[in-house]
């Protein structure tokens, strides 16, 4: 199984969370529905934190990391792509952070979550993507990965 979140699971889990919730409201049940409300999103953050250590028990592989070997300097524009609700999408955060130290690139981070035009425009049907100028590499990528793209270094390594 590939390791990104597709957005149309990602708003499905929205749509459960609201629709639980106005469920909840309608038939008069507002100490579920505030129980509802606080529990799910608690659920969801729980899920994310600890999603590296269960990823293979769901069958997504393990979410390991290659490091870098010597990532340069690149002073080059990175955008990510992430929405609210991806696991793979602050592991992915994580690793660009670490190479902004070395490789000193300017880091933009755009939740897509509520911005459908941003999806339409960029095509995007999977996150976490990561744009460095006009390559893209989408979902879950090791430290490797994101410095070759970044660093410009063609590779058959870098999924597109």
């Amino acid at each position: 199984m590939k390791q990104q979140c597709y957005m149309a699971a990602i708003y499905l889990n929205w749509l459960v969370l609201a629709g639980g919730l106005l469920y909840c409201v309608i038939k008069g049940h507002y100490g579920f529905a505030l129980l509802w409300l606080l529990l799910i999103p608690l659920a969801m953050w729980v899920y994310i934190r600890v999603f590296p250590s269960i990823s293979s028990l769901m069958g997504y592989g393990r979410i390991d990391d290659q490091p870098a070997q010597n990532p340069g300097h690149a002073p080059a524009n990175v955008t990510l792509y992430t929405a609210l609700g991806c696991p793979f999408c602050p592991v992915v955060k994580h690793r660009l952070m670490a190479l902004r130290e070395t490789m000193q690139f300017s880091l933009e981070e755009i939740d897509v979550t509520l911005k459908p035009g941003v999806l339409m425009s960029k095509g995007i049907r999977a996150v976490p993507v990561v744009e460095s100028g006009e390559r893209r590499l989408a979902g879950n990528a090791t430290s490797e990965q994101l410095a070759e793209l970044i660093g410009g270094v063609e590779s058959q390594k870098l999924r597109v």
